[in-house]
This record gives structure tokens, C-alpha cells and sequence, in this order.
């Protein structure tokens, strides 16, 4: 199944939120974290975000859309955290890049429903295959394909060799997800309490890396 064309609202360059939009977007996300996709009607969203059924299709025309939105709406979290000087100066080194990315990561499991969201797009995936499609297309593509640009600019700034960015970016988010996001996902309570803490997870992940990728010489300064 996937999303009708038709039934995709205008994007942000279009059109601004509008204050029923959030409040339809944040029902939304309760209702389909808690009660998975379908749990939730067209109905029930407009019924818990305070708007009529009628408001909530000419804004966005169908389930499909509105889930959709909810996932943009969800990521764009993400984009707001990972605005920080040190990912985006020139002059930072790459273990400055490395850290702030990593930090944005920790902070998007920490303080937004990412654990939430992933549960459920594991648990629908296997029903409803463009969940996940959706779920990578609005979110975490775009963010691979941010810190690969990244990593692309050090390479070319001497800071970093590494023949494949989009393989490297993967391995690094890997080596911080694998501590700080999944185990929390599967519910691990054990992994998680007794596992290192974010910031030797944080500081492994960035030495692994550049001991990877560094220059001859250099250990990823400016």
C-alpha cells in the first residue's frame, strides 16, 4: 500500500502549519503510538484533536496522508537538535562533527518519542510495507544523507579519508545506535542498565571511528 499522490498535503514551502494542523498531527501521534495503525480512524483524530472529520480530510485527505505528515512532522525534531555551530562550521574538526552528531542522536532518543515510533513501525512493517518505506523516505534517509554531506565536506577539507561516506555514516551511526536507541526499542532492560553510559558510548564511537578514518598523522583536527 502506499500513499496516494492526491492525498500527500502541500509541503511546508506551500503552506504553513496551520494551529488545527498541530493539533491534528499531535492526536494523531497518540493515537497511532498507542493504538498502532489499525486502531486509528480518520474519526478518532479529529475527535481528540478538537475538529470536525470533514477538517481533518480537507487538510490532508486520508489516513495514509495524515500518518505520513505525522512521520515528517516527527523527524523535523531531529533537523531542529542537529542545528548546532560545530556540525555546521567549516573550520570544526571532524571529531567536532562526530560529537555533535552523536549528541543529536542521543537527544532525539532522549527527549522525542523515537523509541515510541520505532516500536511501531517494526510492529506494522511486516503488514503495511510502506511504514517503513515512509518512516526511512521522511526520516531517517534525509538524516544519513545529512551527515554523509558532512562527512563529504571533511574529506575534501583533508580531515577525514574515507573512500565510501555513505557506508561511513551508517557505521558510526550504528556504533551509537546500537547502545544508546536499540536495546531500548527491544525493551532490553538488562543491556540497558547495565550498559556504558551515552557519553563512553559517545566517546568509543568517535575514536573507533577516526582510528578508521583519520589521516596519516592526524587525528581528524582542524
Amino acid at each position: 500500500m502506499t500513499v496516494r499522490t492526491e492525498d500527500a498535503p502541500a509541503g511546508d514551502a506551500e503552506r504553513r502549519r496551520s494551529a488545527s494542523d498541530l493539533r491534528i498531527l499531535r492526536a494523531a501521534k497518540e493515537l497511532f503510538l498507542a493504538d498502532r495503525y489499525a486502531g486509528v480512524s480518520l474519526e478518532r483524530v479529529a475527535e481528540r484533536a478538537g475538529v470536525s472529520r470533514q477538517t481533518v480530510y480537507n487538510r490532508f485527505g486520508s489516513k495514509e496522508a495524515v500518518f505520513r505528515e505525522m512521520v515528517r512532522d516527527h523527524w523535523a525534531a531531529f533537523a531542529e537538535q542537529d542545528r548546532r555551530p560545530a556540525a555546521d562550521d567549516e573550520d570544526a574538526s571532524a571529531e567536532e562533527v562526530l560529537r555533535a552528531f552523536a549528541r543529536s542522536l542521543r537527544r532525539f532518543a532522549d527527549e522525542t518519542d523515537q523509541t515510541l515510533f520505532a516500536r511501531l513501525v517494526v510492529a506494522e512493517s511486516s503488514r503495511l510495507p510502506w511504514i517503513a518505506d515512509e518512516f526511512h523516505r521522511l526520516g531517517k534517509g534525509p538524516v544519513v544523507a545529512a551527515f554523509t554531506g558532512r562527512l563529504d565536506a571533511l574529506v575534501r577539507a583533508g580531515r577525514l579519508r574515507c573512500p565510501d561516506t555513505g557506508l561511513a555514516a551508517r557505521q558510526f551511526m550504528g556504533l551509537v545506535q546500537e547502545f544508546l536507541v536499540w536495546p531500548r526499542v527491544m525493551a532490553f532492560t538488562e543491556e540497558t542498565a547495565g550498559g556504558p553510559g551515552p557519553d563512553v558510548v559517545i566517546d568509543e564511537a568517535v575514536r573507533t571511528f577516526l582510528a578508521r578514518y583519520a589521516p596519516p598523522g592526524g587525528r581528524g583536527s582542524a
